[in-house]
């Protein structure tokens, strides 16, 4: 399949997520122009067969779909409103960020008054798991886009979750986000537990991936635990604005969130300590 066959894919953020997603698209065989304001990160996507832009702006006036996988739903606003004038009707911008519920409903209105339709299309899961192809994909927003977006999620996500109105992919990606947050946190206490009482700590979760206690994180992240690999596939810094994020939306909505106050004191020690930019299995630090 030749670069050109199908529509130029825009992306504007190429960092974990949005390398990952690059990866995907190019073996799909669409043309990827991105973007991303360190050079290293354009530099990469060139060489693995995408082309890279010279600003946002030249993704946003070349593309019919731009996806954003950046920070917050703050940085999208400001790409967009630099982009204003070079939106344009029929468009469709997905965000694949972790972001405010509510900022994020607040975008897709004023981008529908341009005719632009905006799509919060969270990703679950990390970049690891998106090369393998194994993210869901939680959406909000216009349904007829969703659809008209099918061929490039079936190139990212195993499944698709049409959540309903904007921001309603964003607000099922906090609840995602925070059972998984909880269940590294408590694989991280079990495992210094055991070390601290003397169970060998490979020991200890060989048997806790054997039984009732098994969970998915103790494939992706128990390893990483024992032997201190913390290769950033998803940064532990990230996880604690998600976690900000939750108890945000928790306290809009008079939702009790004690497990989630606990886990963000010890995302902030980690990160107080220098850890913010490791792998979120560096929770396991904050046991030490």
């Amino acid at each position: 399949m030749t670069q050109n066959a199908r529509p130029t894919v825009g992306l504007i953020g190429l960092g974990l997520m949005g390398s990952a997603i690059s990866e995907q698209l190019l073996t799909a065989g669409f043309d990827v122009l991105g973007f991303d304001l360190r050079p290293e990160c354009c530099e990469q996507l060139a060489c693995i067969g995408g082309r890279a832009a010279a600003s946002a702006r030249d993704v946003v006036r070349s593309a019919d779909r731009v996806l954003f996988s950046v920070m917050t739903t703050d940085q999208v606003a400001s790409v967009l409103d630099e982009c204003r004038r070079d939106l344009r009707a029929d468009q469709i911008v997905i965000d694949t960020s972790t972001g405010s519920p509510a900022e994020m409903t607040e975008l897709a209105a004023r981008l529908a008054g341009q005719g632009v339709s905006y799509l919060d299309a969270t990703l679950a899961g990390s970049s690891a798991d998106l090369r393998r192809r194994e993210v869901l994909a939680l959406v909000g927003g216009d349904s007829a886009a969703l659809e008209r977006s099918r061929d490039l999620f079936d190139c990212i996500a195993k499944q698709v979750f049409y959540l309903g109105l904007s921001g309603s992919g964003a607000r099922m990606k906090l609840v995602f986000n925070l059972v998984l947050g909880l269940h590294r946190a408590v694989l991280a206490e079990g495992l210094q537990f055991a070390t601290k009482i003397g169970i060998e700590p490979q020991t200890a979760l060989d048997v806790l991936k054997s039984g009732v206690t098994y969970s998915r994180v103790m494939d992706t992240k128990g390893q990483k635990m024992l032997t201190e690999d913390f290769t950033p596939q998803a940064k532990l810094a990230q996880h604690l604005k998600d976690v900000l994020l939750m108890q945000e939306l928790g306290a809009q909505h008079q939702a009790k969130l004690p497990l989630t106050e606990l886990h963000r004191s010890l995302l902030a020690a980690c990160v107080a300590a220098g850890c913010g930019e490791l792998d979120n299995s560096a929770i396991i630090k904050a046991f030490d």
